[in-house]
């Protein structure tokens, strides 16, 4: 064990340090005999190969091909899977498609909401940048809207291994006017300054650093700045991907460097900054972007709000999920008096529910050997539960056993041994039912009551 867990009496002993988890995570491959290729990205609009309802070979960019029986596509953004010609789609359901009250547009919210009437419209009348222009839309209304993306910064507060936040190359100060506008309503308010943790997360990690992510009305998520990013071309996903490093990288150098923000936030804010030995080949900066939602399968089979909250069993159980229905806002609109609102914010607490096997395979008429253990088959309201790394895995894990079964015994993957999938799935320790024991609750107990109160700042949000 590399660190002492014994240090932190938080759950944030359960983090590690990206360059770590990495390392164990390359082991894990190597121990495995994994073949590991980057920089293999499948060739755009031809990279599928098809026979029928069969994907015979996928085809990259660098000309690389990979012939196979059973193909998954793993990635955030279903390239695979819309390629290989499967229903697929992207946005919010309506509250009446499957029957959902949290679907659709929703009505004011109050998490990650503006806490103080701030207008949306400078002295001109002219709206400030990062607002929609609308139209907003009516409660419970679809649309082809996605919740925020950002990137989760890896910061440091130990001096000797930080590095200042970075100037993007694009910085212009007036796209955080709504943000500064917002900071001296907060000090009139509240009569004081704002602190760090009220702008963005920090939950503490190993190693003198911390995990950042959204909090608050102005945050790191680049709110209604991604619709074109599911369905895109690579080239414009691409711009919305610089355009996110560029917003993020400038939120946080807006914080340390404009003279609009209070003395005593700033100078919290830059005893942060990069550390100096995490995300080496991409400038410190985290190689992902946070896409919490992209496209989404449309199989026979569609996970709905009922699966998170009374229909919780399932035949084809294959693991369980937990989190609560937590989408990020999706718009940034004026309300009819003048007011900046967010839109699209959902925090809705779940019983642990069992995920099937279903909703990793594309209608049975469609595709017979391609499983999507990512891009599955939910609506947005299931979606924003079961989007958790944690989820994916053990939807893959599911995808590889199936795989292998539906190659032993010849057939579609609709087709396989559900009881041999889950027998193999149990006997590898996956869990199929949330049992309470007494243990568990004294362990729960002992933790509480050795462990000091939580700062808001550990809180934990993806």
């Amino acid at each position: 064990n590399k660190y002492d867990i014994r240090r932190f009496k938080n759950p944030v002993a359960w983090f590690y340090e990206p360059k770590v988890g990495e390392a164990v995570m390359l082991e894990m491959l190597k121990e495995a005999g994994v073949t590991l290729l980057f920089d293999h990205r499948l060739q755009e609009k031809t990279g599928v190969i098809k026979q029928g309802s069969r994907v015979t070979e996928i085809v990259m960019q660098n000309g690389a091909r990979f012939g196979g029986r059973i193909f998954a596509d793993c990635s955030y953004e279903g390239d695979l899977m819309a390629q290989a010609g499967v229903s697929y789609t992207w946005g919010r359901e309506g509250m009446d498609q499957y029957g959902e009250s949290l679907a659709g547009i929703r009505e004011k919210t109050p998490y990650h909401q503006f806490l103080f009437d701030v207008p949306g419209r400078d002295e001109k009348g002219a709206l400030l940048p990062e607002i929609s222009p609308g139209p907003v839309g009516r409660p419970g209304q679809d649309d082809k809207n996605v919740q925020a993306y950002n990137f989760r910064i890896i910061a440091t507060d130990v001096a000797a291994n930080r590095l200042p936040w970075p100037q993007p190359r694009k910085y212009d100060a007036e796209r955080y006017g709504l943000l500064a506008r917002y900071l001296s309503e907060f000090v009139k308010q509240k009569g004081r300054d704002p602190v760090f943790h009220e702008l963005t997360l920090i939950a503490l990690i190993p190693g003198g650093k911390a995990d950042l992510n959204n909090n608050g009305p102005f945050s790191t998520d680049y709110i209604g700045k991604n619709y074109d990013y599911p369905d895109g071309s690579y080239a414009r996903r691409d711009e919305i991907w610089s355009e996110h490093v560029d917003y993020v990288q400038g939120f946080y150098y807006f914080l340390a460097n404009d003279p609009r923000v209070p003395k005593s936030l700033q100078d919290e804010v830059n005893q942060w900054g990069l550390p100096k030995d995490e995300f080496l080949d991409t400038g410190h900066w985290p190689h992902q972007l946070y896409v919490r939602e992209a496209r989404r399968l449309v199989g026979d089979f569609v996970a709905s709000q009922k699966d998170l909250q009374t229909e919780l069993t399932k035949p084809d159980v294959i693991g369980m999920g937990s989190y609560n229905s937590d989408s990020h806002n999706i718009q940034r609109i004026i309300n009819d008096r003048g007011m900046v609102e967010n839109e699209g914010d959902m925090q809705v607490p779940v019983k642990p529910y069992q995920i099937p096997y279903r909703v990793m395979l594309p209608k049975r008429a469609e595709m017979e050997n391609l499983l999507i253990p990512v891009c599955f088959s939910a609506s947005h309201v299931a979606y924003s539960s079961l989007r958790m790394e944690p989820q994916y895995m053990i939807m893959g894990h599911a995808a590889g056993v199936a795989a292998s079964l539906a190659i032993k015994e010849g057939k579609p993957l609709q087709d396989i041994s559900v009881k041999e999938l889950q027998d193999i799935l149990k006997s590898q320790a996956a869990v199929f039912e949330y049992v309470r024991t007494p243990q568990a609750d004294a362990f729960q107990i002992i933790h509480t009551k050795m462990a000091p109160p939580a700062p808001a700042r550990f809180n934990w949000e993806y």
